[in-house]
């Protein structure tokens, strides 16, 4: 079952979209342009971290009833680059829960390249903020 699925701010400004949102699991994709690179004319790191940091979260905030929904800080947050992107790439980051209690979720992500290669790695700590526990979430 997909959620609605939502937009925030922050990735309408990068260029992130959910394509892929389900319990446990959140894909999102980035079709990377000139904004994107960093001195070297590579895509730059902080895109893979926010990639990372937002697939791990969305991972553990779906919420199925429509008009409600889940939310949480991240309280830690790991990564590991294993490689490197072309401006023109698209990305595409896979989040997972690995396990998850009342108030505290982990999970790990993978980031990939257009050519299916990993380029970076991470695993986070969220918080869920006041009733985001319960899977059935707080009203919009």
């Amino acid at each position: 079952m997909t959620s609605r699925i939502p937009t925030p701010p922050y990735h309408e400004h990068l260029g992130v979209v959910v394509a892929e949102w389900r319990d446990g699991y959140a894909k999102l994709v980035c079709d990377t342009h000139a904004p994107h690179a960093n001195r070297s004319g590579i895509v730059h790191g902080g895109v893979l971290l926010s990639m990372i940091d937002q697939a791990a979260a969305f991972a553990g905030l779906f919420c199925p009833i429509p008009g409600r929904v889940r939310r949480a800080v991240t309280l830690d947050l790991d990564c590991r680059f294993t490689g490197q992107a072309a401006i023109g790439t698209r990305l595409t980051a896979e989040g997972r829960v690995m396990t998850a209690g009342r108030n505290v979720f982990f999970a790990r992500t993978e980031v990939f390249n257009s050519a299916g290669t990993l380029i970076a790695f991470g695993a986070s700590t969220h918080r869920y903020r006041s009733g985001s526990g319960d899977p059935a979430g707080v009203p919009e």
